[in-house]
């Protein structure tokens, strides 16, 4: 083979995931290069979501004027070190149109000089020692690791019969005149689904739409993944009797009928009912997973979660090819439908600890941290300076946390910034004792009860602060992988924590638990190579 140039790193997909990791390793002056097949940065946007509207916000005006906060609410924003490479300076729109994000994608690019081979369309990837990427035109590249962040590109067909009558949401026509007075079936119940019932809500004669699970609302789990209220017109339409419909049940077959389309129902909350309906359009609207066709045997990943990501360690490295790491939205199969990994505003904050943990373990670059005096008083002020900031913990409710660690010997806490709580124990799990520093939601979905009628914590109860609803720091001793005691800090309506009720409580927490000797731990990587 013709080894066109050999490198440290090989990034597939410069859509924002590749953009990011980019951005790190380009700071870094590591050895890169990311592969893209379009002709820009972000063609994904070019075509998705449908109809043009992102559901990530772009709370411009806040309030605040630290930008590290602000990112609490900027969900599109990559992270650097520039206020111009923001994107509100793209878009004022609290929801804002695909177009503005690939403007802003192809800008970050190229104000921070990346590496990027447009129009290489990857066909096959090999592994002996070295990873082997071969292009569609033959070309090949070489790296000792690879970072896949292509994202999701294999639209899911669910094993029905007579699927293939229905049409994809990848190309079906999102001109709402083209549904007038015709009987429309939607299969899916996600944000997509909405969005494309939403679109013809005005023209459709009828809409039903179909599942095996009821819907989700993202209000009431957290998850921003979960039907959105920017999406869920239609809810009104089917509660209000206008002709639309809710089924949860599944599909055992689809038979053409004439020119209609015959559709059999088993329904999941009707005593086992079966019902035939006839419509006269059916759209399929379930969803993308990852695209394995480009591996060879040599370096195939392992699959999970109904085949639809790569299995990962704790640092989204493939459980099963040495070296090859994901990134973007495949690092969601770490919190698959329960933390934000599978949106920029969630994987921006693991790709920059993905980052470090490639440096500590192929470069020797010990984790950032900060020095800080191992004293509670001065570990209460620096937790709360950053639970009052940060946007890594705020957007990644207990799947990133911060680290303490401190040596006696030193007489230094090392303050370890939002690593994933998974990493962590695998990386300690012999260590006697270390502290994590999270933001966390009181709920667990299952046990969540109406998200608009809860009964609050009174704001001076802090002998029930755990019983917080809403989110709130919560600080965690532990013993390798014992948890020794655990402190919440009462939850607070604007989430600013910063009166003695907050302050007095931790300070004393933190006064018992430092009474005891603790060691530092080795932070090394939980894969060495």
């Amino acid at each position: 083979m013709n080894v066109l140039a050999d490198f440290e790193y090989l990034i597939i997909g410069a859509g924002p995931a590749g953009l990011q990791l980019g951005y790190f390793l380009e700071k870094s002056n590591s050895n890169y290069l990311i592969l893209e097949a379009g002709n820009t940065s972000g063609t994904y946007f070019k075509d998705f979501p449908r109809h043009k509207k992102l559901i990530s916000i772009n709370k411009v005006y806040t309030g605040y004027d630290d930008p590290e906060i602000n990112l609490r609410w900027d969900w599109n924003s990559l992270l650097s070190d520039s206020e111009e490479m923001l994107f509100k300076n793209y878009s004022r729109q609290y929801f804002p149109g695909t177009d503005e994000l690939v403007r802003y994608l192809n800008d970050f690019a190229t104000y921070f000089n990346l590496k990027i081979q447009y129009n290489c369309q990857v066909s096959r990837i090999a592994k002996s020692g070295k990873f082997m990427v071969i292009d569609s035109n033959g070309n090949v590249y070489s790296a000792d690791r690879l970072i896949i962040a292509t994202g999701f590109s294999k639209l899911y067909i669910p094993p029905i019969p007579g699927i293939e009558l229905a049409e994809k949401y990848t190309d079906v026509s999102i001109n709402p005149e083209d549904f007038a007075n015709q009987k429309v079936l939607i299969i899916g119940k996600g944000n997509s689904g909405f969005e494309t019932a939403d679109n013809i809500i005005g023209t459709a004669a009828l809409i039903h739409m179909v599942s095996e699970t009821p819907i989700s609302m993202a209000w009431k789990t957290k998850y921003v993944g979960h039907l959105r209220a920017v999406n869920n017109n239609f809810l009104d339409t089917y509660q209000l009797k206008s002709q639309n419909g809710i089924l949860d049940a599944s599909i055992t077959h689809i038979k053409r009928q004439s020119d209609k389309l015959l559709v059999s129902f088993s329904y999941k909350h009707a005593n086992g009912e079966q019902e035939d309906i006839l419509y006269d359009r059916i759209i399929l609207c379930t969803g993308f997973r990852f695209e394995d066709s480009m591996f060879d045997e040599s370096c195939k990943p392992e699959l999970t979660i109904n085949n639809r990501f790569p299995n990962q360690t704790s640092e989204w490295e493939s459980t099963n090819v040495k070296d090859l790491y994901f990134a973007g939205v495949l690092m969601h199969m770490r919190d698959y439908k329960k933390k934000q990994s599978g949106f920029i505003h969630g994987f921006r904050y693991n790709i920059r600890a993905l980052h470090s943990f490639l440096k500590l373990k192929y470069d020797h670059q010990e984790l950032p941290y900060e020095s800080i005096a191992p004293t509670p008083e001065s570990l209460t002020e620096t937790i709360f300076k950053r639970v009052n900031i940060s946007s890594g913990l705020w957007q990644q409710t207990g799947f990133l946390c911060d680290l303490i660690v401190i040596s006696d010997v030193e007489q230094v806490a090392r303050y370890y910034q939002e690593l994933p709580v998974d990493y962590i124990h695998d990386s300690n799990s012999d260590t006697d004792h270390y502290y994590t520093v999270s933001l966390e939601f009181g709920y667990e979905v299952e046990k969540m009860p109406d998200p608009f009628a809860i009964n609050r914590v009174h704001k001076d109860d802090t002998n029930n602060a755990s019983q917080s609803a809403f989110i709130h720091p919560i600080i965690r001793h532990f013993s390798g992988d014992t948890l020794i005691a655990e402190h919440h800090v009462i939850e607070d309506l604007a989430a600013e924590w910063v009166e003695d009720v907050h302050i007095q409580p931790l300070l004393e927490f933190l006064q018992n638990q430092l009474s005891s000797k603790v060691s530092l731990p080795t932070l090394a990587s939980s894969t060495p190579h």
